[in-house]
């Protein structure tokens, strides 16, 4: 096995040659979505990301336990609501509802964007006992406490006695010791601001609410993925991953719990996506500065001139370094749907392709085999798919040259065009997770799965009598060439 895979570790804060524990297989955590709301763009930007990173180490020759989990509890607002609770609330429905409506959204839109499923995908729920016990441990090793029946880490004693809180973050000492002095002046039952809840005894009015030995109460939204991660992947595992956002202080609280029960941090090598910007800023539901994977698929968004598919929305996703800045604007997503197509059309003529038997090994049977190696050292470095992507259309150039006659597909040997064949289209396919949708009569799994999520919408408009959203979408559609019609058995749709 190719084992010159390089990893930008966020922990040491450096490039590092990845060893896996075991050889030949990798553990590897993401921390899902919290499905009190629809799935936010930003954070599809991290799964198709980690999608890309899961299917490449699969490519490798690794067999690979992906465990992703769902938050379905614990999750707090900034004002000391579970965002769970709220949603229930404001939709008149059990949590349990408003959780299950979130993930099936969440899961369509994953289809949508041809994401590979985890191999686990366990909910924050359906794992409370092992939350409890990994806070029994805690407690008995000593670094937390217990206050009115709720539970809290004891961060500072961490910190002098292991060393190593903020080390992940950037997080220093002395900010968390000026925390604390500040939190001696204000009214609270923890001994320290940096202390955080790993159990929360519930209030009359919580819904979602669980026996223990400390209270009736909840756990914290950190410990899940402690309790989760070395459930199902050991107390020391591969990868760790998630959104830059999540570094501190969910994935810094996660190392701490995690070696404050069983003495072990949990992964060896953490991944970080970076954000997610729209038109060079920050995206905010406030400022109006947003859209939704929805929106940016039917063109309903002051946003962007027109709807784009969902693989030019991957295409434009996998152009940038995951670990670095994405700015979306439609300019953007123009030049993406360009080049994705041009991508799909060296796809379709490299398939219809055939050698016409042995020919002379030259100076070009060498380019294409250099080029062809390359994809995979761009992978190498970091899963760096814009480098990989630029390989692969220096490739598109030959294909190009070879279907209009400026090179002489019998010039070069027949397993050197098997290989740049093979190569091509796994990456395309396989690693890249792209499909063509560029045929109008293509009707793949990527525009079934959009097709089905905005009927589902337009249903749930027609039944709230939002006519004007409903019209808009049939009018958007047929635009497209796309008309729906609505029958005995349901809505159906024919692409013209």
């Amino acid at each position: 096995m190719n084992m010159s895979l390089t990893i930008n570790n966020s922990l040491t804060r450096q490039k590092e040659t990845f060893q896996p524990l075991v050889e030949g297989r990798i553990g590897m955590y993401v921390c899902g979505p919290t499905v009190y709301n629809d799935v936010h763009l930003g954070n599809c930007r991290t799964f198709v990301s980690f999608d890309v990173i899961y299917r490449y180490l699969q490519h490798k020759g690794y067999k690979v336990r992906y465990v992703r989990n769902i938050t379905d509890v614990g999750h707090l607002l900034d004002d000391g609501e579970d965002r769970m609770l709220k949603g229930a609330r404001l939709e008149q429905l059990e949590p349990m509802e408003v959780a299950q409506k979130y993930t099936n959204g969440f899961h369509d839109i994953m289809r949508i964007f041809n994401t590979i499923p985890p191999s686990i995908e366990p909910q924050a729920s359906g794992h409370i006992p092992e939350q409890i016990e990994m806070v029994q441990a805690i407690l008995e090793n000593g670094y937390a406490y217990e206050v009115n029946g709720s539970i809290y880490f004891d961060t500072l004693k961490f910190l002098q006695e292991k060393g190593i809180y903020g080390d992940l973050s950037g997080r220093k000492v002395e900010e968390l010791m000026a925390e604390s002095r500040e939190n001696l002046k204000k009214q609270d039952e923890k001994r320290h601001s940096a202390d955080f809840a790993i159990w929360m005894k519930a209030s009359p009015e919580h819904i979602m609410r669980w026996n223990s030995p400390w209270s009736v109460g909840f756990p914290g939204w950190h410990l899940e993925c402690s309790a989760m991660s070395t459930k199902y992947l050991g107390e020391t595992f591969d990868i760790h991953g998630g959104g830059n956002d999540l570094k501190f202080p969910h994935h810094e609280n996660e190392i701490a719990q995690n070696v404050g029960a069983c003495n072990h941090a949990g992964a060896r090598y953490w991944l970080h996506t970076n954000m997610l910007l729209l038109n060079g800023k920050k995206m905010s539901k406030s400022d109006g500065n947003t859209i939704s994977p929805v929106q940016l698929f039917s063109g309903d968004s002051e946003h962007i001139s027109k709807g784009y598919s969902p693989m030019v929305v991957r295409f434009f996703m996998l152009q940038t370094h995951y670990g670095s800045t994405l700015d979306l604007t439609d300019e953007a997503l123009q030049a993406a749907e360009k080049g994705y197509r041009r991508l799909m059309e060296a796809f379709k003529l490299l398939q219809n392709m055939s050698h016409p038997g042995q020919g002379q090994l030259t100076e070009l049977d060498a380019e294409i085999a250099n080029l062809t190696q390359q994809i995979e050292e761009q992978m190498d470095d970091d899963f760096n798919t814009p480098r990989a992507l630029a390989v692969l259309f220096e490739l598109v150039s030959k294909i190009n040259s070879f279907k209009a006659g400026h090179l002489n597909l019998g010039s070069i040997q027949g397993a050197t065009f098997d290989q740049l064949k093979r190569t091509f289209m796994a990456f395309i396919t396989d690693v890249l997770g792209l499909q063509d949708d560029t045929d109008a009569n293509a009707g793949g799994d990527s525009l079934n799965g959009l097709m089905n999520l905005l009927i589902d919408i337009r249903n749930t408009a027609r039944a709230q009598k939002d006519y004007a959203t409903s019209d808009k979408i049939r009018d958007a559609l047929k635009e497209l060439a796309i008309t729906l019609k609505d029958g005995k058995e349901g809505t159906t749709w024919v692409k013209e």
